[in-house]
């Protein structure tokens, strides 16, 4: 319970990833307000949601101040609103993929500032939810990963222009497990075999995104500070080791 009596705001955190931050933060005895459009489909037992469009920055105001009032302060935002649809760059205008910048930049930026005084007041701390995709090329998804790099770079800016108050991160991650896999990587042995490629054998679980999160908000923590923490379960064996082995056996 080592955040008891703090205040957290996770933005789309109704389900997936966002679902599994937003436990661990109650897990570790914070208040957790939960921010999305629409609401969860299973209640977040312990949290209280509120429905807003992150994309409306008055909106994205008032809800801060509105929380800040409730509780009496605000201690760490986690920006995890995000996401994107497969689409090549081919297949969708510059307007389409403005918005998938929109979410996943914009909106991270646009929360952070809402916020910032009352983090401020608490001496609190920003967590950025950033994706390997913002480190290497992501087609099919370009803007989405073009949009991650930015994130990285956002919040190195703002870990400087706001410290000693505020500490900003941001958590880089790999690939995780959610109600929404079978989407991307099609029945159990294809989420299985997509595990397979990533060095620790496995997807990650929504869970161990939220201890992640914890450990960044908490005082463990207290001289973390623009720092990029990988949660990728050793990331992506290079494609060129395959292919030479290949070669070797041939």
């Amino acid at each position: 319970m080592e955040l008891a009596g703090k205040v957290v705001v996770v933005t789309g955190g109704t389900r997936g990833v966002g679902a599994g931050i937003a436990r661990a933060f109650l897990r570790a005895g914070a208040e957790v307000v939960v921010c999305a459009r629409r609401p969860p489909e299973v209640p977040l037992a312990g949290a209280e949601f509120v429905p807003l469009e992150l994309r409306d920055p008055a909106a994205v105001a008032e809800l801060f101040d509105g929380i800040a009032a409730r509780h009496g302060r605000l201690d760490t935002l986690v920006n995890n609103a995000g996401g994107t649809p497969y689409r090549l760059l081919g297949e969708g205008d510059a307007a389409r993929h403005a918005r998938v910048i929109e979410l996943n930049l914009t909106v991270p930026l646009t929360a952070s500032l809402a916020a910032h005084e009352h983090l401020k007041a608490a001496r609190g701390s920003v967590v950025m939810i950033g994706s390997v995709s913002g480190g290497r090329p992501s087609p099919g998804s370009a803007a989405y990963g073009a949009a991650k790099a930015g994130l990285e770079n956002l919040a190195r800016s703002m870990a400087v222009e706001w410290a000693p108050e505020v500490r900003v991160n941001t958590l880089v991650l790999g690939m995780v497990r959610t109600e929404l896999s079978h989407l991307h990587y099609g029945d159990e042995d294809g989420i299985a075999a997509v595990g397979r490629t990533v060095p620790l054998g496995r997807l990650a679980e929504p869970s161990e995104i939220g201890e992640a999160a914890v450990f960044l908000a908490s005082e463990r923590a207290a001289y973390v500070s623009g720092a990029s923490l990988l949660v990728h379960g050793g990331g992506e064996r290079p494609a060129f080791l395959d292919a030479a082995t290949a070669n070797k056996e041939k």
